[in-house]
């Protein structure tokens, strides 16, 4: 995919170098202070690290079992930290198709008469507070309805390529496309729409609703491709492909198969893999909203 020449969104929050533990103030200044106490311990016995960490924990207030992952994430913190410059472009990238979406999705909803409201999209380490909740990176990439933020942990990228088998950078366009599909639908009142009609229904029929508004972000990721092509010419051979695997790789029955070894499809929360393809190209197709109406 060609990006590095596009222009940058300005609705990108990078909340990365912020904490995930979500410490008060005054939690932040005693913690301050116990570091060098903490570092001054790494390297001699356990048993006394446990001993004195504990103890320096529970009069302070903290449960000495969460200062003891300090320890254990330090070594996950430092590759971090020499992968930074692979971040940092990551962000890049994020902020460049972030700033796509906004153009394509301006230029389609004042084709139909309406104003296109640019969401946030929030870049976060291991958890981050946004207005659904705490969430951590094991999360994946998600949209929020109550604050219209889009939230991404960079390390999913890595995840996709490496657990899913759905490696290159219009893979994770496509993931990034998607979430912003859920704005879509979120002004366009679909999320609520379908937040009602889950209200008294079993959990079966809550599931079916719930897939066709994945399916439905599918397809409107699809058609920011579509015009990515047309307006910015920005696909490059294999592009479509990287994107076909990647909703392959996290459709229901293909997860359910590696997790567990068989598929529940009354379970199913975003469709198979053959349906997350079949939206995808249909709205990579068509380039119209029209085409995306999976209800």
């Amino acid at each position: 995919m060609k990006w590095e020449d596009n222009r940058r969104s300005s609705n990108v929050e990078d909340k990365r170098s912020e904490s995930g533990m979500n410490f008060g103030s005054n939690q932040k200044g005693s913690m301050m202070m116990l570091l060098p106490i903490i570092k001054m311990l790494i390297g001699t016995k356990i048993g006394r690290i446990v001993l004195v960490i504990g103890v320096v924990a529970y009069f302070m207030g903290y449960n000495p079992l969460a200062l003891l992952n300090l320890t254990q994430t330090s070594s996950a913190t430092s590759s971090k930290v020499v992968n930074s410059v692979k971040d940092d472009k990551n962000a890049q990238f994020v902020s460049a198709v972030l700033a796509q979406t906004e153009d394509i999705w301006s230029e389609v909803f004042k084709k139909h008469g309406a104003i296109y409201k640019e969401p946030k999209l929030v870049l976060f380490r291991n958890s981050v507070k946004s207005g659904c909740g705490f969430a951590s990176s094991q999360t994946g990439p998600f949209y929020c309805p109550s604050d219209q933020k889009v939230y991404l942990d960079l390390s999913f990228f890595d995840e996709l390529a490496k657990r899913h088998d759905a490696p290159g950078d219009f893979a994770q366009a496509y993931v990034i496309a998607h979430e912003i599909g859920h704005h879509v639908q979120n002004i366009t009142g679909t999320i609520n729409k379908v937040h009602k009609a889950k209200q008294g229904v079993s959990q079966i029929a809550a599931n079916a609703l719930q897939v066709k508004v994945e399916l439905q972000a599918d397809c409107y990721s699809g058609i920011w491709a579509h015009y990515s092509k047309k307006n910015f010419n920005s696909l490059e051979e294999g592009d479509i492909n990287e994107a076909l695997r990647a909703a392959s790789a996290i459709g229901d029955d293909t997860l359910q198969k590696k997790g567990q070894g068989y598929v529940v499809p009354d379970s199913f929360t975003h469709g198979s893999s053959k349906n997350r393809m079949k939206w995808f190209n249909k709205g990579f197709t068509t380039g119209s909203l029209s085409a995306c109406n999976t209800f």
